[in-house]
């Protein structure tokens, strides 16, 4: 199976904290909380029947740069994604700090999710 990517734009509400998201196309995970949802096989396929939040459960890095690790809640899938300009500054500090459950339940009430 190939691992070409496919440019998908589409816009969401963040499953984990009821972020209002607009997507580019690029767009893989909320750029609040830095959650995603295992929908990809290959990036853009949308042919994972999983559907499980991938919260961030912590930073790499490469070429150095940080990467977001994220594990899937329902299947334990891991993905590294990149981190974008966009991304909160805020929710890469709570990773570091391993607040970021603490910071994701602050959203929620902003939110009202």
């Amino acid at each position: 199976m190939s691992k070409q990517f496919k440019k998908v734009q589409e816009d969401f509400i963040c499953e984990m904290c009821g972020t209002k998201v607009s997507g580019n196309g690029y767009t893989n995970h909320c750029p609040e909380c830095l959650t995603s949802k295992h929908v990809d096989i290959n990036p853009g396929d949308r042919a994972c029947d999983c559907h499980g939040l991938m919260p961030a459960v912590g930073l790499d890095t490469k070429n150095g740069e940080f990467i977001l690790v994220q594990r899937c809640q329902k299947c334990g899938f891991v993905r590294r994604n990149k981190i974008w300009e966009n991304d909160s500054q805020k929710a890469i500090r709570a990773i570091m700090n391993n607040t970021l459950p603490e910071y994701i339940e602050e959203l929620k009430k902003i939110n009202n999710n």
